[in-house]
């Protein structure tokens, strides 16, 4: 038996999410059909780094499952990628040890979230960068960033939804930079709550255009009221970018 490790990327846009669901396509869902098909018929399921939203892409998601075929990593991505739909590509394959988990190693990720800031909306990139043609103050949201680094609980920037009673989170880094037409907002953490970056990306634009000052951002954190926060940003601006392990 072994262990096998594989980075993705997949457009999130025709995927009712990466987890699979009785009802709606996912990535995990025709990951493991590929699989059966490889195998056979036989069951394989996989374990990811995390689940993804409808609508969000992977530029590299990590997935593990075991296997009794003897095939090289070179024979993994072509049979993968053979059986695979055009949403999804594998990018990298690896054999790890028994004792690698694709989500319990984790030991930080890094999402990306794209915004159009023009007057006009490109048509190409509508379901991979959320149209925002309002005008905003890029210095002030910087500004606000800053006290969303460290470890804090995020409570006020996550879903109400969110099952996990441990709503602490560190985020190492977080970086605002426009990049050609569009403004990029890139977060590095140990761990991101449901809907917490698009939650924070929100609230940022909110404070972009005026409506909140940047050392509100620190009141809202401590508050631990999602009701204080901005709108929820569309998923299809998001990107599950990079996931390191330990």
């Amino acid at each position: 038996m072994e262990r096998i490790k594989c980075v993705l990327s997949y457009d999130g846009t025709n995927f009712s999410g990466f987890q699979i669901q009785p009802n709606g396509r996912t990535v995990q869902g025709e990951f493991e059909q590929a699989l059966a098909k490889i195998h056979k018929g036989e069951v394989i399921r996989i374990q990811a780094s995390g689940r993804t939203d409808a609508g969000v892409h992977a530029y590299g998601q990590v997935i593990h499952f075991d296997s009794e075929l003897e095939v090289s990593t070179y024979g993994w991505s072509q049979a993968l990628n053979t059986s695979l739909p055009d949403d999804i590509v594998v990018i990298e394959v690896e054999k790890v040890e028994q004792s690698f988990h694709a989500r319990y190693n984790v030991a930080k990720k890094e999402y990306r979230y794209f915004l159009s800031n023009e007057k006009k909306a490109n048509v190409f990139r509508r379901n991979y960068t959320y149209h925002y043609p309002f005008p905003i103050d890029l210095e002030k949201i910087i500004e606000g960033t800053k006290y969303l680094v460290g470890t804090h609980d995020f409570t006020s920037f996550c879903s109400t939804k969110t099952d996990k009673e441990d709503k602490i989170r560190t985020i190492y880094e977080i970086e605002v930079y426009k990049e050609s037409d569009e403004i990029v907002f890139r977060f590095v953490g140990d761990g991101f709550l449901y809907n917490m970056v698009r939650i924070i990306v929100g609230t940022l634009l909110k404070l972009g255009q005026g409506k909140l000052s940047p050392c509100d951002i620190e009141t809202i954190l401590q508050s631990k009221n999602r009701k204080l926060s901005g709108k929820t940003a569309p998923g299809h601006g998001l990107y599950l970018w990079k996931v390191w392990y330990e």
